[in-house]
């Protein structure tokens, strides 16, 4: 017998698979922000390409090309762009209109396939798949079915990793994102050779649930470099050395017991967020108070959309620390939060309070950097009470906002605003180089010569 066949074999009897018990499937796109991009602009297909964060600050999205020529995930865009312009790499400011819209046709698509409760959306690019409909044997054939479809439907490329638990079939994702030409970037994992295989040619920095610092204290550790390691330890060793019960789930799953169950879509938000970072320094009072008045006025239409109203709001904003005449660093957040005497969706209601907590936050001469408010203590809006001492006419705010809700999502670019958000908006976020919004702004979409 092949010296190397022999020992694979071995390995996987070693390994404590449990058997089947169902399949899961993630679908995961590839270089999703590049690739949405690529997808009305076809000449940049197998050409380099990154997409900026807010700002234009730091590469959030690359491709493989732009991967071969050194360009970092994550790294600085200013540090990266002279490798970018010797090369020609296509650049991008981030256009989240786009992503959003091209992520619901991706997600929706899988629901076509599946039914929607076969379906659990765990990201922008990435949803878990229930597959214990399908015979084993049939599952390769099944994965390469999805592959296809999304791709001819949605024009977004995907890869796919088809095993038993959902840590597995992150590990056989991995490996098709990995070697795309080789595995058509669909990879199953449906006997014990090819678990532990798998699991062997698996970094323990590549397993889903360890980031790079833990996977850095393993090695040191000198116990585990590959996930196959990992599955050689104890239940009592995972519990002390990988967070306790968090651990011991992520080590059952490498060993095939399901532990992660698939979970229904969260329809409606214990907690609504908007952040961002500013376009430039801000320093006057008058600025931050336009910003977090725009910021409570999207978390409020989120609010609306799930027919919920809030009973706290904070406000937090992040200032810049100045260590010397010529470096900046962030400093730390300030934050302060309130709870309202009546819980409310009114946008008019939210930007009071939340312009107090910027009173009481704002410091003279200091230059800031970002702001967020968040909206919780979050209750379903046809439960709250009327004032019966108040005029019919003044609480029929939700039909005003109803109203200027649906305005300004047919007109777009809050057409309709409260002058508290300001005019000018100096404060906003730079996008030099975003592309148009092609699926969702009619004077912006895609034209076909």
């Amino acid at each position: 017998m092949n010296t190397k066949k022999n020992f694979e074999n071995t390995q996987a009897q070693n390994y404590p698979f449990t058997g089947r018990r169902g399949f899961k499937a993630i679908v995961d796109c590839n270089s999703f922000y590049c690739s949405c991009e690529r997808l009305f602009r076809p000449e940049l297909d197998n050409k380099p390409v990154v997409v900026l964060s807010n700002n234009d600050g730091c590469i959030i999205s690359r491709t493989d090309e732009a991967k071969k020529l050194g360009v970092e995930m994550a790294g600085p865009y200013f540090k990266a762009k002279p490798l970018i312009e010797k090369y020609g790499v296509a650049t991008f400011s981030s256009n989240y209109n786009l992503y959003g819209d091209l992520s619901w046709r991706v997600m929706e698509t899988l629901r076509i396939l599946l039914g929607k409760e076969n379906v659990e959306v765990y990201s922008v690019d990435e949803a878990f798949l229930n597959l214990d409909e399908f015979a084993e044997k049939d599952l390769q054939q099944v994965a390469l079915t999805i592959r296809e479809t999304v791709e001819m439907w949605t024009g977004i490329k995907v890869s796919v990793g088809v095993a038993t638990t959902k840590v597995l079939s992150k590990v056989a994702n991995h490996l098709a994102k990995k070697n795309k030409v080789a595995t058509q970037c669909c990879v199953v994992l449906d006997t014990k050779e090819k678990i532990a295989k798998a699991l062997q040619d698996t970094p323990i920095g590549e397993v889903w649930g360890i980031g790079s610092q833990y996977a850095q204290k393993l090695i040191e550790m000198n116990a585990v470099f590959t996930a196959y390691d990992l599955t050689k330890k104890t239940a009592e060793w995972a519990h002390k050395n990988l967070g306790g019960v968090v651990g011991l789930r992520l080590l059952k799953e490498l060993k095939g017991e399901p532990s992660n169950q698939m979970k229904e879509e969260l329809v409606v938000k214990k907690m609504i967020a908007t952040t961002r970072m500013f376009g430039s320094s801000v320093k006057t009072l008058g600025e931050i108070k336009e910003a977090v008045a725009t910021y409570v006025s999207r978390a409020a239409e989120k609010l609306r959309r799930q027919k919920s109203a809030a009973s706290i709001i904070s406000v937090f904003i992040v200032p810049k620390e100045q260590n010397n005449a010529t470096y900046f660093k962030h400093g730390p957040t300030v934050s302060s939060y309130t709870t309202l005497p009546i819980a409310t969706s009114a946008t008019n209601e939210l930007i009071k309070p939340a312009a107090l907590l910027v009173d009481k936050l704002y410091e003279q001469g200091r230059i800031y950097k970002k702001a967020g408010v968040i909206l919780s203590g979050i209750v379903p809006d046809a439960t709250i009470q009327a004032n019966l001492f108040l005029p019919h006419t003044k609480n029929c705010n939700r039909k005003l906002m109803d109203m200027i809700d649906n305005i300004n999502f047919s007109q777009r670019d809050d057409i309709v605003k409260f002058a508290t958000s300001g005019t000018a908006r100096n404060w906003k976020m730079r996008q030099e180089l975003r592309s148009p919004r092609y699926t969702t702004r009619w004077n912006e979409l895609f034209l076909v010569k």
